[in-house]
């Protein structure tokens, strides 16, 4: 059995909890084992107040995973893009690496770099594989449109990430097919979101938020499929507020990956927090049905 140690980060628990709880009940299905660390924040909102700081608290992470001889897997792309980042600055900045080793010392720990830090699409593809999950499929969706959204943090820089290619990825909608689900080509699929600029510039990141709704319509999609904590607060929970103040919104609900891949394990609904999303997506468990195997 493959063993990670899992990090959902700070708003998942709060704002997204049954992100985390499909998560591992997808990983869970696959034969895949979580280990709970007691990990701190991956250092992301002070990642551009203090760089020391910042490094610091990703690292500390880091350590506490190599000491238990562990690769981190985050369903988070805001936390796999910061490891990312401290792991590529760290490599090429020997004397801060030096110096926060002092400090981690202090706890007994120390960080080498040789724990890796993998978003969950990638552990699916890369680690379960493709054909393994086609295996434990029981449900496949039947002709449903589903639009792929990649989110920014883990594809920019590709340098650093080396999640996929930037400007032609393929990862996700390999994970969509698996489920049976269609993946539709949509123009905006690499664009941001726009929830960087919640609460910044609330009107300019509606707007974005709508010309991608609009514009994955338009291609056809039934459904938006999102594995990134501040998309999925965007498409679910801001548009839920906008359709609130404007029942006359066209919608399109967004649904998180494990989700999506957990109906096709055969897992049931409430285990992967479909009521939980703001937008109801409750009608998309009766898009699935049961595969018929060969026997004998």
């Amino acid at each position: 059995m493959m063993k990670f140690a899992l990090f959902l980060g700070c708003k998942i628990p709060y704002y997204l909890n049954h992100y985390g709880v499909a998560t591992q009940a997808v990983l869970n299905a696959l034969k895949v084992e979580c280990v709970d660390i007691e990990f701190n924040c991956c250092g992301y909102p002070t990642r551009l107040l203090d760089a020391e700081a910042f490094l610091f608290s990703a690292i500390r992470n880091l350590a506490l995973a190599e000491a238990k001889g562990l690769d981190i897997v985050t369903p988070c792309k805001c936390c796999f893009g910061s490891f990312q980042h401290a792991r590529h600055m760290l490599s090429e900045d020997s004397k801060t690496r030096q110096r926060l080793n002092t400090l981690l010392a202090e706890e007994g720990l120390h960080w080498e770099g040789t724990a890796k830090v993998k978003h969950l699409l990638s552990v699916l593809v890369h680690d379960v594989g493709v054909k393994t999950i086609a295996t434990k499929v029981t449900h496949r969706f039947n002709d449903m449109a589903i639009a792929a959204h990649y989110g920014c943090h883990a594809l920019r820089p590709s340098k650093v990430t080396e999640f996929d290619d930037p400007l032609a990825p393929r990862i996700f909608e390999e994970l969509i097919h698996v489920t049976g689900a269609r993946s539709v080509a949509w123009d905006k699929r690499l664009e941001c979101c726009g929830n960087p600029l919640w609460e910044k510039n609330s009107a300019l990141s509606i707007a974005l938020m709508d010309q991608k709704l609009e514009n994955a319509k338009q291609a056809g999609a039934d459904y938006l499929c999102v594995a990134c904590t501040y998309c999925q607060i965007q498409f679910d929970a801001v548009q839920h507020q906008q359709l609130a103040s404007n029942g006359d919104r066209p919608v399109l609900a967004s649904i998180l990956y494990p989700q999506l891949l957990g109906l096709s394990l055969g897992l049931e609904p409430s285990v992967l927090g479909l009521d939980q999303n703001k937008i109801d997506i409750s009608q998309i468990a009766s898009n699935v049905a049961k595969v018929k195997r060969p026997t004998g």
